[in-house]
């Protein structure tokens, strides 16, 4: 990583449901970051061992590493997951902080990964008021932009399907998006503003497939993308507001910039070519906005 020495970053080898590994990765820190959970591209066979362990488990050995280590503040990575899937929210009333998704909600449609990100935002926040650790949760939506890594995220997945033009139709849902790089930011300033607390919902932008086609197209007008068709269609991914994050200061780019810096990440990295014997399949997290 550009910048990186052995004195501005040590990595650690570890795994969540170690918590021995986590105590030697967060020794001495003043504060600590969690990012990891599972987001599973395919249908999950085992959700309890895949998802919910490593989300909910995972989280709390994180937690208690760092009371163990008298960490001052953590910073828990969750999701707008852990916020859309609530049938008791008022029709018509956009969504903020306040809103829950309903686990069991969610465990009855076996969208384990909601319900997961659910439980496990739930679990870090109350185990910060049990034990006198700041515990301060960001919920981004849709995460695009630039890779870091070389293998391909499960959200980066979904925007090269739609370029690249997936064998099933796409309907015309609305999608939540933000940039990795704000999310990043967002992390941040939460940690970094003292009066920061509870949960921060982190979704800027808002765009439908159709339309998310249409200003790709303009850019890049030789790939094949998906085909939508059209019409519009509640969808389960409800409108929400970053008010209160907005509100410490934090100002995201425009999305345009987003998708066009993740398409050229992606041509980089010979991401959008075809390649044999290796069809291009929409990530099962996303199979409410296909046909099929």
């Amino acid at each position: 990583m550009e910048g990186a020495t052995p004195e501005s970053l040590r990595l650690f080898k570890a795994h969540v449901l170690d918590r021995d590994a986590l105590a030697a990765a967060v020794a001495g820190c003043e504060g600590v970051f969690h990012v990891a959970s599972p987001v599973p591209a395919e249908k999950v066979a085992d959700p309890e061992a895949k998802v919910l362990a490593p989300a909910v488990s995972g989280t709390l050995n994180v937690l208690q590493a760092c009371s163990e280590n008298s960490v001052h503040k953590v910073v828990v990575v969750s999701s707008t997951a852990a916020v859309h899937f609530n049938p008791s929210w008022p029709q018509g009333i956009i969504k903020d902080e306040s809103c829950w998704s309903d686990r069991d909600f969610c465990m009855k449609n076996e969208d384990w990964y909601s319900a997961a990100k659910t439980m496990a935002e739930q679990a870090a926040l109350e185990y910060g008021e049990k034990n006198g650790l700041i515990v301060v949760t960001v919920c981004p939506c849709v995460v695009l932009g630039p890779l870091l890594q070389p293998v391909v995220n499960t959200t980066s997945e979904l925007l090269i399907y739609i370029m690249k033009g997936g064998p099933s139709l796409m309907k015309n849902v609305p999608w939540n998006i933000v940039d990795v790089r704000d999310v990043a930011d967002a992390l941040l300033l939460v940690y970094e503003k003292v009066d920061s607390c509870e949960r921060y919902i982190c979704a800027p932008d808002r765009i439908t497939t159709k339309d998310m086609v249409n200003l790709l197209k303009k850019a890049y007008p030789n790939y094949n993308y998906v085909d939508c068709d059209g019409k519009d269609y509640e969808s389960a991914i409800s409108r929400v507001t970053s008010e209160k994050l907005t509100s410490l200061g934090w100002k995201p780019r425009k999305m345009e910039e987003t998708l066009c810096d993740s398409v050229e990440c992606f041509k980089k990295a010979g991401l959008l070519q075809d390649v044999e014997g290796c069809p291009c399949r929409l990530p099962h997290l996303f199979h409410f906005a296909s046909d099929k």
